[in-house]
């Protein structure tokens, strides 16, 4: 078994570049800074910066182009790929770049209207649908079970898949709004 997996929280080095190709697939790509500090011997406070070559393919490029600026910290999760070509010269170069599945943007911005909203523009953005307007990044509102049945077991509650939708549907609850 092997996984290929990243998770990246930095700042946006430059604005991204979008291109379009046929059929209207987009391609975001902009480089992405990670820091990380320590302290050497001589009590000297040192900063070591990564740069990433972060690419975002169809809508999640989408997104990106509305959203992402400058110096916008982010939270990526993708993949390393790495490829080669050859330069003018005939020289074999490689590059190594992060092809990301999810993309969050953890700016705190301002929002005109309710909670809902912002809990859907959320929604969107972690799957890659676009939105329009901004989100504040708080947490919604967690699930909480009820008290009386949060120390029965499953057999103990007599609920089945039925009871279970009318109930989350009685209450207004889907499992989307479920922290887990």
């Amino acid at each position: 078994m092997s996984i290929n997996k990243v998770i990246l929280v930095g700042n946006v080095g430059k604005e991204p570049v979008i291109r379009y190709f046929d059929k209207g697939v987009a391609k975001a790509t902009f480089p992405l800074a990670t820091s990380e500090s320590y302290t050497n011997q001589q009590g000297e406070n040192i900063t070591s910066t990564e740069w990433h070559n972060i690419v975002l393919w169809r809508a999640l490029a989408e997104v990106a182009e509305k959203t992402v600026k400058k110096g916008s910290q982010i939270y990526i999760v993708g993949k390393i790929k790495t490829r080669s070509y050859v330069d003018k010269d005939g020289i074999n170069k490689y590059i190594t770049e992060i092809l990301a599945d999810i993309l969050i943007v953890l700016d705190k911005k301002q929002v005109q209207g309710n909670a809902a909203a912002q809990a859907d523009f959320a929604k969107n953005e972690i799957h890659g649908k676009g939105s329009s307007g901004q989100a504040v990044n708080e947490p919604s509102t967690p699930y909480i079970p009820n008290e009386d049945s949060s120390n029965k077991s499953w057999s103990e509650t007599g609920d089945d898949i039925d009871d279970l939708q009318k109930n989350s549907q009685s209450t207004g609850q889907n499992e989307d709004d479920l922290p887990f």
